[in-house]
């Protein structure tokens, strides 16, 4: 073989590598002419194309040649564009169909979307139109691409227990959660509002040899501290107005488990030395009981407060700190691992199908852009609201960026913290705008928006009940 041949055969290669990267369209139509036109424009546009005379032909070709896009005339003998769709669609119901005519109507446009066309373009050929669809025919295959390969990779296991993502933030989350399953140490999760620290101390549980003994969790910042104690140590009947009966705790109900305690930093001061106490000799009293009763369980903390403050402006004792802390997760903000939010969406949308019966595909690039750049300060458990809201409202194939909340489409209004007052309001008044906005910006997290105000929950709780807001 000479040098020539060589280079021809290389070229050859260099040829068939590319040709293989480009989009297989297939073109239906009677007429030779418009076939011939459409088949040099395309290519110069960069598909790959094949022609086909008529419906049957066409139904032939796309047996042998899997065309990813089909443009067809509606008028053709034997077979016409409507009833090759209904074949191609049955056959491959993702598959992009572009359908052309020379006689439009407003009834043939509507029944041609409805049988799941693409798009409908009219003759003569607006061309950059033309091209235009077929740029948005290929986006569409892309996504239900980049989803099926989202989708295989969180089938595969794309994360840790119920946890998704494979950011390296989390790979250290993942590996900590490991080592603390194979002990019996206490812990303690920190992390912002959203991040996910039941979720984890959940794991922890599951993994761990406790996992067939019960799991509790309590949260200390959403019960009234007139009743956390009850709750978490029990009672006996009478112990105070209104016990009526008996009432095991939190300690109780875990034994043999698992005990979470959610929002340790918001457990009212007076009960954290009777918890410390608890913890230390393991055995436990309920209020107005005179019996102890000894229990085996393994607590699990958590908290979104940096922990040296709550301790230095006295809210969580040190001592109890310590106890709890043999080892500390930390589990970071939605925006510190970003590269997770499209295994995130998918897995959400996969989710969201199931619970609405909806048939969502993926996000738009754009849509995904916005995800991708906005700053989740409600975390994990925001990003989750957003895309169930956003999944609803698209009913279809993609979420739009029409779909995503205002706020998102507009990162200056939801960067902003200005808080507008009408003239002549009063202090009570702004007290109260100031309290709802900011339990709304966080949830309804009562103790996410005492720590932005710098109240106690308490105090929070007490505001609520006074403005006859239920909890």
């Amino acid at each position: 073989m000479n040098t020539s041949d060589i280079s021809k055969t290389d070229s050859a290669i260099q040829k068939e590598a590319r040709d293989t990267l480009k989009t297989k369209v297939l073109i239906v139509d009677d007429e030779p002419a418009i076939r011939e036109v459409l088949e040099m424009i395309l290519q110069e546009w960069g598909y790959d194309v094949r022609l086909a005379a008529n419906g049957s032909e066409a139904k032939d070709l796309v047996e042998s040649y899997d065309p990813e896009i089909v443009i067809s005339d509606v008028v053709m003998p034997q077979l016409s564009g409507l009833d090759l769709l209904r074949c191609l669609k049955a056959g491959n119901p993702n598959r992009p169909v572009i359908l052309v005519t020379a006689h439009a109507s407003i009834d043939l446009a509507v029944e041609s979307m409805k049988q799941g066309a693409q798009d409908f373009i009219t003759k003569p050929m607006d061309y950059p139109k033309l091209r235009a669809i077929l740029k948005s025919a290929e986006s569409d295959i892309e996504m239900r691409q980049t989803s099926r390969k989202l989708t295989s990779q969180l089938e595969r296991g794309s994360g840790f227990g119920e946890f998704v993502g494979t950011s390296k933030p989390m790979r250290e989350v993942y590996d900590l959660i490991q080592s603390l399953s194979s002990s019996d140490a206490s812990a303690i999760i920190t992390g912002e509002s959203g991040t996910g620290k039941e979720l984890a101390a959940r794991t922890i549980h599951q993994l761990s040899s406790r996992a067939s003994g019960p799991f509790i969790a309590v949260n200390s910042s959403a019960i009234p501290e007139s009743l956390i104690e009850s709750e978490v140590f029990g009672h006996e009947k009478g112990a105070f107005t209104g016990a009526i009966g008996v009432r095991p705790g939190c300690f109780e109900l875990a034994d043999g488990g698992t005990l979470f305690l959610d929002e340790i930093g918001e457990m009212p001061l007076a009960l954290q030395p009777k918890l410390l106490r608890v913890l230390e000799d393991g055995k436990v009293r309920r209020l107005g009981g005179k019996q102890e009763f000894e229990f085996n369980v393994r607590v699990i903390a958590a908290t979104n407060q940096e922990t040296s403050n709550a301790i230095r402006e006295g809210r969580l004792r040190e001592d109890l700190y310590y106890r709890l802390t043999v080892f500390t997760v930390h589990l970071p903000p939605l925006r510190d691992r970003k590269e997770d939010i499209p295994l995130l969406a998918q897995h959400f949308i996969g989710e969201f199908n199931k619970k609405h019966s909806t048939n969502v595909g993926a996000l738009r690039d754009d849509a995904l852009e916005m995800l991708m750049t906005y700053s989740w300060r409600g975390n994990v458990r925001e990003f989750r609201n957003v895309m169930e809201r956003a999944l609803i409202l698209a009913r279809g194939e993609w979420i739009e960026t029409f779909h995503l909340p205002p706020y998102l489409r507009n990162p200056s209004a939801e960067s902003s913290t200005k808080i507008v007052l009408p003239l002549g309001i009063t202090a009570a008044e702004a007290e109260r705008e100031l309290i709802l906005k900011t339990l709304e910006k966080t949830g309804q997290n009562k103790a996410e928006a005492a720590r932005q105000l710098g109240l106690d929950v308490k105090t929070i709780r007490n505001k609520l009940k006074a403005y006859k807001i239920e909890e």
